[in-house]
């Protein structure tokens, strides 16, 4: 019975503190996301953006790339990827939101895009991430040093 109940002890705390690992560890897009919400984004303009990250969406997995992207009229129209050779490619597959339409950008990051292979991502715009806000600096203070 003793050892029964060890054992259901011993499982139990593995399972908890797998589990608090879990939440700790993030994605390259998690941890933009959480930049983007806690310091918000200046607007996209119309250009190309040469400093963007494209985050991937495959079943568990989550990776992030360098790319550049065409902004037109608030929308993404085309997307550049980059090389490890700094070259770009652009990239040629049709893309479009959840409406079948082009895909728009809020905070600095695009809504949900996906293909006809069913690839989806998001474009995040870092250069647009607003700065850290100031803190101000503390002092402690010592008599015995004035």
């Amino acid at each position: 019975m003793k050892k029964i109940l060890l054992l259901s002890v011993l499982i139990f705390s593995g399972i908890f503190s797998a589990s608090l690992y879990a939440q700790e560890a993030t994605n390259c897009y998690q941890k933009l996301e959480k930049a983007f919400e806690e310091r918000g984004a200046y607007t996209v303009s119309d250009n190309i953006h040469r400093n963007v990250i494209i985050s991937f969406f495959e079943e568990d997995e989550v990776y992030c790339i360098k790319a550049k992207v065409r902004v037109e009229n608030g929308y993404i129209e085309s997307i550049f990827y980059y090389y490890d050779d700094n070259t770009s490619q652009l990239y040629d597959k049709k893309f479009y939101n959840s409406n079948n339409e082009p895909p728009s950008i809020e905070n600095g990051i695009s809504e949900m895009i996906q293909n006809a292979d069913g690839e989806r991502f998001k474009v995040i715009f870092i250069e647009k991430l607003k700065p850290k806000q100031k803190k101000l600096k503390r002092v402690t203070i010592n008599p015995d040093d004035l």
